[in-house]
């Protein structure tokens, strides 16, 4: 249960951060979230909740992986949504490297990064629990 807590914790002063970090673009940046009309990211509740949302989203899926799907199946997925995380994070690191959007701000671009690897630290639990918890076969 202490270790529950301390994630949860982690993940919450994540998520103000991120949303902290996502609503406070320099100017550039603040020209490129109206000029695309990205207005859940213009003040901080709107970031706040729509990084809050999208980790909520997270956590539930996570938890119908474990409760719902059992085995090889349930690991196999998390292996995979782990993955794709990854990816993810690899995409938008270099997004935000290259072209117009590597002038929006290192605190923009930070925060666009870690929104993944938040997902990714979701996941990437679920896989440890999952494995932790997987009970080996009994031979007959």
């Amino acid at each position: 249960m202490r270790n529950d807590f301390f994630y949860y914790l982690l993940l919450l002063v994540l998520t103000v951060v991120d949303a902290w970090l996502l609503a406070h673009p320099n100017l550039i940046g603040q020209i490129t979230i109206f000029w695309y009309d990205h207005d859940y990211l213009e003040t901080l509740p709107k970031a706040m909740a729509t990084v809050a949302v999208t980790v909520l989203v997270a956590l539930l899926i996570s938890l119908l992986i474990r409760r719902a799907l059992s085995g090889s199946l349930a690991i196999l997925l998390a292996v995979a949504l782990l993955a794709i995380c990854g990816y993810a994070v690899f995409q938008t690191y270099m997004r935000f490297s290259t072209g117009a959007n590597q002038f929006m701000g290192s605190g923009f671009k930070t925060g666009a990064v870690l929104l993944p690897i938040i997902l990714a630290l979701i996941f990437g639990k679920t896989v440890l629990d999952l494995v932790a918890t997987k009970k080996p076969k009994k031979r007959r």
